[in-house]
């Protein structure tokens, strides 16, 4: 999660970004937003994509992910190197998990957002 802390601190500085301006798209205190960035706060899935959303970022540069990656390794190196690949596969698939998750949420949201509006004009 650090390395993704970092990335997220790197590309807002790259735009010129401010913990304010932050703070502000995110609906949430300039405090809570440095702490984001401190790590003394954890960064949930909904808010990562939000962030992503400011930065007009995708989630693959911020989560470091490479679906085009190879991995070369020789035979005597093969269950570390494996076993590492592994690992990996885990994690992005338990990332790409919550993203989804995520997304569905926001798309459920949407209708009963769309609908409401829909009552209201009627």
């Amino acid at each position: 999660m650090e390395n993704v802390i970092e990335k997220i601190k790197d590309i807002r500085k790259e735009k010129g970004y401010s913990h304010e301006y932050m703070a502000h798209m995110l609906d949430i205190s300039q405090v809570a937003y440095s702490k984001i960035e401190k790590q003394e706060t954890k960064l949930s899935v909904e808010r990562l994509f939000k962030i992503a959303e400011i930065l007009e970022t995708p989630l693959e540069k911020i989560l470091e992910i490479n679906p085009n990656t190879i991995y070369n390794q020789n035979l005597k190196d093969y269950s570390v190197g494996h076993q590492e690949v592994q690992n990996l596969y885990q994690e992005n698939k338990e990332q790409t998990a919550k993203i989804i998750e995520l997304y569905e949420s926001r798309l459920k949201d949407k209708d009963i957002l769309i609908a409401q509006l829909q009552k209201m004009t009627q």
